[in-house]
């Protein structure tokens, strides 16, 4: 990021996508630190559900640390560390061994 200011409402609405370009969820708010004037994490909506549905099963959201996000443009970039929260398949663990 250039450093130059920017309205944190500009940042609701775009998808989220993991370094590796897996689709991971849309911001639909963001988390602040109002003591520290800094953008704390980002709520996320519209989830994609093979990377959370054993973390979250029958919620609609979660919220990353900002400290994850490794630029902003026209869609949010993250570390690829989210997608390390899928549990591997059974048939995925049986092709490793």
């Amino acid at each position: 990021m250039d450093g130059t200011p920017q309205e944190i409402t500009t940042l609701v609405g775009r998808e989220v996508y993991s370094n590796n370009g897996v689709f991971v969820g849309e911001v639909e708010d963001v988390r602040l630190n109002v003591s520290g004037c800094v953008v704390s994490g980002l709520a996320l909506g519209e989830l994609n559900h093979e990377l959370f549905s054993n973390v979250i099963a029958g919620e609609n959201g979660v919220i990353i640390p900002y400290r994850w996000v490794r630029a902003v443009g026209d869609v949010v970039l993250i570390n690829d560390i989210i997608e390390r929260l899928r549990q591997p398949e059974p048939e995925e663990e049986e092709a490793a061994v």
